[in-house]
């Protein structure tokens, strides 16, 4: 993190954490949390917060006008590769 920036947090049980400024006064510092408090539900914590965005999506793939689609098989991980996907997944999962 750059050197004038510092984590705060935003919720009295320390699970939403915003960056601010680390320049400020600890007035302002004060003022600028207690607006962000009374306002949390403005902010998007997390995707599904943020109203218009769709967790769900489809894209389109132009194809001649003479070309069929094809579905072709997945392709295979190697042994080592599965552990650390599967690790990566269910920390996903997790968060």
């Amino acid at each position: 993190m750059p050197d004038n920036l510092k984590y705060v947090f935003n919720s009295d049980n320390n699970t939403l954490l915003v960056i601010i400024a680390k320049g400020l006064t600890r007035a302002q510092e004060k003022k600028f949390v207690k607006l962000l408090r009374n306002h949390k539900t403005i902010i998007g914590w997390t995707l599904a917060d943020i109203k218009g965005i769709s967790l769900m999506c489809m894209h389109h793939i132009p194809l001649e006008d003479n070309a069929k689609p094809t579905r072709k098989l997945q392709k295979r991980l190697n042994p080592p590769m599965i552990e650390v996907v599967k690790a990566e997944i269910l920390k996903l999962l997790d968060a």
